[in-house]
């Protein structure tokens, strides 16, 4: 059979025939499939939005799954997750273990409300014993998930962790400042950690390459007394809490 004048421009451009996927990703990109999976992305969002719809001021904790409890970062996480549920906000995790456990059992034991947004991973990530029951979510979807966490929390609270960690603030600070978001605190806890990103970011992105504006860390915070973090979450909303968008 003849080939046709695109095929014969495709090669002669060397662009090459898109190849079928490694056979792990292959339900994922099933591009006969896309259609309907809308409604399977559609059915996250939905049931997230209505399990949250009465949950009030939250905060939401990000740190590393790789912390156990005889670790500092541990007992910081479980002091934060009680000294927020104290003061009336519900505690937001990604549901797993580590500091995310930490908060949500600091939390719990507060009496305040623990919620986990749990992550359908190749390596099956387990929730943790301290959410609530009925505040457990569990997205097959990272950016579903994602979603959850911005437009529900009143401030984020990031303890030393790594990429996923790391994305979940990058993305939160990207968002606020491109104005797709509303403002709120996004508190860097855990100063021996952070305090390099957080003093190259003043020095190097603002100062030296102006890549960055001032007000671009207006809203950007290394603290790690929990009283203090309350109280920069508080004054931060003056006129009273609302959703992100």
């Amino acid at each position: 059979m003849k080939s046709s004048g695109k095929a014969s421009k495709r090669r002669e451009s060397g662009i090459q025939k898109v190849q079928p996927p490694d056979r792990k990703f292959s339900l994922q990109t099933d591009f006969s499939g896309d259609g309907w999976r809308v409604f399977k992305i559609m059915a996250e969002f939905v049931n997230g939005f209505e399990k949250m719809s009465d949950t009030g001021p939250a905060v939401s904790v990000f740190g590393s799954t790789r912390v156990y409890p005889e670790h500092d970062e541990y007992s910081l996480a479980e002091h934060m997750g009680g000294v927020l549920a104290e003061q009336g906000f519900s505690v937001i995790t990604g549901g797993g273990s580590g500091v995310m456990e930490a908060a949500n059992k600091g939390a719990q034991q507060a009496g305040g409300v623990s919620i986990g947004f749990n992550i359908e991973l190749p390596n099956q990530q387990t929730p943790n014993q301290y959410i609530d029951r009925d505040r457990l979510l569990t997205f097959q979807y990272f950016f579903v998930r994602k979603v959850m966490f911005l437009k529900y929390s009143q401030a984020f609270i990031v303890l030393p962790g790594g990429f996923g960690t790391m994305d979940e603030f990058s993305e939160a600070v990207t968002l606020i400042q491109t104005q797709k978001s509303s403002r709120f605190p996004v508190i860097l806890m855990g100063s021996e950690y952070w305090e390099g990103l957080y003093c190259w970011m003043k020095q190097t992105m603002l100062k030296e390459k102006r890549f960055i504006a001032e007000e671009d860390l207006g809203f950007i915070f290394l603290e790690d007394d929990p009283q203090k973090v309350i109280r920069i979450i508080k004054e931060f909303y003056p006129k009273g809490y609302k959703l992100n968008f």
